[in-house]
């Protein structure tokens, strides 16, 4: 499927992939779309494979859209409810990394609170592995989906072109593995990425650590943007202080139209979800018809991780 090489047995994070090996999962995810627009949403093309969903974390958009995508795929898929399992009685990651072995899966997908516990599961696991979020590190299959909403309704893109993109990430980016990820994906295929919001909410040193520029000023950060994305104002991951209120939060650093107003004129406007209307978003630019891409976002994030799956699992090349 596809003219691009995959070579990798795992997906742990955007700052491993090259040019490639993203444009490897795009293409594929392109095609694979065709299987959710039929009648019949099944192809067979992971019969035979074990999927395990593995969620330390709550989740609904990314639990279900992998589910589903290996259920279409043919993969017998097995959902581990850690809030039921031995995790909740004690039991270590090492000692739920024995289980899985014995299990012998073909792919595993995994949430986890604590940045680096895939990479630990990756080191030691026979099967292949797929980062579904681990702590403030990284979700790359979020990123990955963002990248083909981009590339579907940006028509200055031409083809794997990203360098006249400007993308603007706006808000929460110091607790957001979301950030993280679609920096990396961004840069590298040379577009430039803007981190936009309270000093408070930024990364420490991201222009060093994600080579991007930072505003401190919404509309300064907007301005001339091609894409602007949202970001939830993760408040479980703070402690006090770091925002007045949230009502402040939005008079500063909320998104409205009068704000887009400085955007490029064909600016779509992105979510990576749970929205937070009133908060980092007004209504009235969520459900924008004509710039909000975040049902996009949903449906590409389906396709995404069905391709996902199809890489690791040997049919797509590489292993």
């Amino acid at each position: 499927m596809g003219t691009h090489l995959w070579n990798r047995k795992h997906l742990l994070g955007m700052a491993d992939l090259s040019r490639e090996e993203i444009h490897a999962i795009l293409e594929a995810a392109a095609s694979l779309r065709e299987v959710n627009r039929r009648d019949i949403k099944k192809v067979p093309t992971l019969r035979g494979k074990t999927v395990i969903n593995l969620f330390y974390e709550n989740s609904t958009r990314t639990r279900t859209s992998f589910e589903l995508a290996g259920k279409r795929m043919s993969a017998d898929v097995i959902n581990m409810s850690v809030a039921s399992s031995s995790v909740k009685k004690g039991e270590t990651l090492y000692d739920t990394l024995a289980t899985l072995q014995a299990m012998n899966p073909d792919l595993v997908v995994i949430r986890h609170p604590e940045s680096g516990a895939q990479e630990f599961l990756a080191r030691h696991l026979d099967a292949s592995l797929v980062n579904a979020g681990d702590g403030r590190h990284e979700h790359p299959t979020q990123a990955l989906l963002d990248l083909l909403t981009i590339h579907d309704n940006l028509p200055l893109l031409e083809q794997e072109d990203f360098s006249s993109l400007i993308v603007a990430v706006c808000g929460d980016s110091l607790h957001s593995r979301v950030a993280r990820s679609i920096a990396l994906g961004l840069k590298t295929l040379g577009a430039e990425v803007r981190f936009v919001g309270p000093p408070g909410l930024l990364p420490f040193r991201a222009e060093e650590a994600f080579g991007v520029r930072v505003f401190h000023r919404l509309e300064q950060g907007l301005e001339g943007a091609h894409v602007v994305m949202a970001l939830r104002l993760q408040l479980e991951r703070m402690s006090v202080g770091f925002i007045p209120s949230v009502r402040e939060y939005f008079a500063f650093w909320g998104l409205t139209k009068a704000r887009l107003a400085v955007a490029a004129p064909n600016a779509i406007v992105m979510h990576p979800g749970p929205i937070n209307r009133g908060v980092e978003i007004a209504s009235e630019v969520a459900d924008d018809r004509e710039r909000s891409v975040i049902l996009d976002q949903v449906a590409n994030g389906l396709a995404v991780r069905m391709a996902v799956m199809y890489r690791l699992c040997g049919v797509g090349g590489g292993r």
